[in-house]
């Protein structure tokens, strides 16, 4: 980004001391220079020519000439239509090189003075996590990871949907068809047996509504009305009440969907500073509402149900409420704002949740403007796109979810088959081989999930995200493994390669220097992808440094390079690559195996 920057100044001063025409150095754009053209960033000159009055080839070339002769570093320059290709002096990349070889925090923001607080994974204790829960949380892990990289203060929240409606029925279900059964009686972890009873629960309420509809009911007003729905909504009543056995029934099956999930997170690689539990912020939000009662910003229905008006706001009316006196969620979002707000001054409050909540979103942070928040503000919601399969849209009520603990399992059997058929595993221990197994799975997994733009809905293929080539995590965690092998026999040759090693090279190969350029860029990658809370421009930046070293591999020797500078520069080079494929991965959550 400095060398552009400098660029950018020298076509900037070329403009006035040739043309005549000041144009600010920060609206000079330079795109890469296409592959098949000498140069390395290249500057388009059809948009001067009314301002010049000169053909596009001829301020081309005359300002091709000027920064030749004055910006010390452009060393030549080739003219195409209407765009000045720019060759960049040898000394110029190996000067970057040697800065970025000397600066360990390359990359690391300075401290930024701003607090930002990131919710993500936001289970409900009913059923175990699925897959898209997975994009969810590899989402939130690493937006976090990159915020922090851009120098501000972090905190990864997570926020359990621990109590509610959708609890009570599996709650139901187990009391009514449990007969006893605990994760230990039946060896199904904790939070697949909570499942499990959700499901029995929509099979069994689904044949009550059949049958009321059947008699003649609307079916409709069968859903109201089928025993199931009313003990469901009477437990809620209860639960809100404190009835002890329905508060230790809640206790004891929540305790096993808690340890499920924690299963679960150890084995996907994520974490929290802190979790909140909608159980302890409801009763804050009733007071929020009540408070909206008295400033006369809520209003109440007839039927004592609360609501507050967001007409005006674009929106609509919204329950805050409900008539008998039982939360909503935005009713235990506004206190789980205040409270969070309360532990951790923020600046910005990201919520990464699916984009079918826009809506909810838009509505929380007008009601909390309303209420005269101040933290209003810094409500930012992280939309992203549902995840769907080949066989189509997933739903946990009916069973049809891919469980996430069931697909990592068969990402890690992919990715030993995979391995095993490459022969990649020469002289690993069964422990090492199993640990390089998950490792690539949780690779391919997480790469394939991150790579796409967040708010792009996205169909998940686990063949393809495995696949050693291609823009995939192991065709970069492969990359990884292949430097540290090259850095492993410079080591055993004694070749300890420093910045001073390589001071008269000379002669640097095109695909050398695409590769200075894909390490110079590592900061600005950082900053765009925290400013767009977007882990796929740190995805697409790991497979292009991977595949500007592999064109490097493929072209060059390293070890039977007979010039000594030019050889240890090629060490270095490659010691460097292995450095920020390690930190762009380490951002998305990715780990890389040093052997494979």
């Amino acid at each position: 980004m400095q060398l552009q920057n400098a660029i950018s100044q020298s076509i900037s001063q070329a403009l006035q001391a040739v043309f005549g025409i000041t144009v600010d150095a920060a609206q000079v754009a330079l795109q890469p220079t296409r592959k098949e053209f000498a140069g390395s960033f290249t500057f388009v000159t059809f948009p001067y020519t009314k301002q010049v009055g000169k053909g596009p080839e001829q301020i081309g070339q005359a300002l091709g000439e000027y920064l030749k002769e004055h910006a010390e570093e452009i060393r030549d320059f080739n003219v195409v239509k209407g765009f000045l290709n720019l060759e960049v002096e040898e000394q110029v990349w190996l000067r970057l090189f040697r800065n970025l070889m000397q600066d360990q925090s390359y990359g690391q923001g300075e401290p930024s003075g701003r607090n930002v607080m990131v919710e993500y994974s936001s289970p409900n204790t009913n059923k175990p996590l699925h897959l898209g829960h997975l994009r969810n949380n590899f989402l939130g892990y690493s937006v976090a990871e990159i915020l922090k990289a851009n120098g501000h203060e972090v905190m990864k929240v997570n926020l359990v949907n621990d109590r509610g409606i959708h609890i009570c029925k599996s709650m139901l279900a187990y009391e009514k068809m449990g007969n006893g059964e605990t994760p230990e009686s039946s060896g199904i972890k904790g939070d697949h047996l909570v499942g499990k009873y959700y499901v029995l629960f929509d099979k069994a309420y689904k044949e009550q509504v059949d049958e009321l509809a059947g008699q003649g009911m609307d079916k409709e007003e069968a859903k109201k009305k089928a025993p199931l729905m009313q003990e469901a909504q009477e437990m809620l009543l209860k639960w809100e009440q404190g009835d002890e056995h329905v508060v230790n029934l809640w206790k004891k099956m929540n305790g096993w969907v808690y340890a499920g999930f924690e299963e679960t997170y150890r084995n996907i690689g994520v974490d929290f500073d802190k979790y909140y539990y909608e159980s302890q912020t409801y009763t804050l939000g009733k007071a929020r509402v009540e408070e909206g009662l008295q400033k006369e910003v809520f209003f109440k229905k007839d039927n004592g149900s609360v609501w507050v008006d967001l007409t005006e706001e674009g929106l609509d009316e919204k329950l805050l409420l409900r008539a008998d006196g039982t939360s909503v969620y935005i009713t235990q979002d506004l206190g789980t704002a205040e409270l969070k707000y309360n532990d951790f001054p923020y600046d910005q409050s990201v919520y990464v949740v699916a984009d079918e909540q826009n809506y909810h979103f838009q509505v929380l942070k007008a009601t909390l403007k309303k209420l005269g928040k101040a933290y209003a503000d810094g409500i930012y919601h992280l939309s992203y796109g549902m995840v769907d399969l080949p066989s189509g849209k997933m739903k946990s009520r009916e069973g049809t979810v891919v469980d996430a603990d069931e697909l990592v399992q068969e990402m890690i059997d992919t990715a030993r088959q995979q391995t095993e058929e490459l022969g990649k595993i020469e002289g690993f221990t069964q422990e090492e081989a199993a640990q390089l197994y998950h490792t690539l799975a949780m690779g391919a997994l997480k790469y394939f999930l991150l790579k796409v733009d967040p708010k792009k809905r996205m169909l998940f293929n686990p063949q393809e995200s495995i696949d050693f080539r291609g823009n995939t995590g192991p065709f970069i965690q492969y990359t990884h493994a292949r430097i540290s092998a090259i850095l492993r026999k410079a080591a055993e040759m004694g070749l300890a390669v420093d910045v001073t090693s390589f001071d008269q090279v000379g002669n640097l190969h095109e695909a050398e220097q695409e590769v200075i350029t894909q390490l110079v860029n590592y900061p600005a990658v950082v900053k765009e992808a925290g400013n767009l809370y977007a882990p796929s421009v740190i995805a697409n930046y790991a497979y292009e440094l991977a595949k500007a070293y592999n064109r490097f591999y493929q072209e060059i020797s390293i070890f039977n390079e007979t010039d000594e500078q030019a050889r240890n520069f090629r060490i270095a080079l490659s010691a460097m690559v292995a450095r920020f494929v390690r930190e762009s991965m380490k951002l998305l959550g990715i780990q890389v195996p040093e052997r494979m």
